[in-house]
């Protein structure tokens, strides 16, 4: 036993947990090996030690909460004004494109149209696209070959 030291079962194993057989075996050892000996006191110390260090209260300053609280809504306040930079980064190219799309159909829709119609190059059928899609005019029950080739190649005859 004098030649086996006792640092490892001291480095292994919580003081509080030493069962009385392994308290006897250190103390026994420890009355022959000085440097056993001072492990086994600085272990005890640092027991100590570290039971009273936990055994203190901690009281934050009266102002902790305060400060806490004020951080954390200043970063949900740079948090929320960010959402709409991280939105736009993720959909503006989409958003952009919708936009513009948008804004060439009302062209092609309003703005070329009205040309045809002044140059009079839009031959006449004798329907318009509101009479066919609305039927706000009476329509015979039928309709001829010649009147039906008329409105779809937009002939004369």
């Amino acid at each position: 036993m004098r030649d086996e030291h006792i640092i490892s079962l001291i480095d292994n194993t919580p003081l509080a947990s030493l069962s009385e057989n392994d308290l006897n075996t250190i103390r026994a050892h420890t009355k022959d090996c000085s440097g056993c000996f001072e492990a086994f006191q600085a272990a005890q110390v640092s027991r100590i030690l570290l039971a009273e260090r936990a055994a203190v209260e901690f009281e934050p300053s009266p102002f902790f909460y305060t400060r806490v609280l004020a951080t954390l809504r200043e970063r949900q306040a740079a948090n929320d004004s960010w959402a709409f930079a991280r939105l736009w980064r993720t959909a503006g190219a989409l958003a952009s494109s919708m936009a513009a799309t948008v804004a060439m159909l009302a062209f092609l829709t309003f703005v070329i149209p009205d040309n045809q119609v002044a140059s009079g190059s839009q031959v006449s059928s004798g329907y318009s696209a509101e009479e066919v899609i609305l039927d706000q005019t009476p329509q015979p029950d039928e309709a001829s070959e010649n009147q039906l080739l008329n409105t779809i190649y937009g002939g004369d005859e």
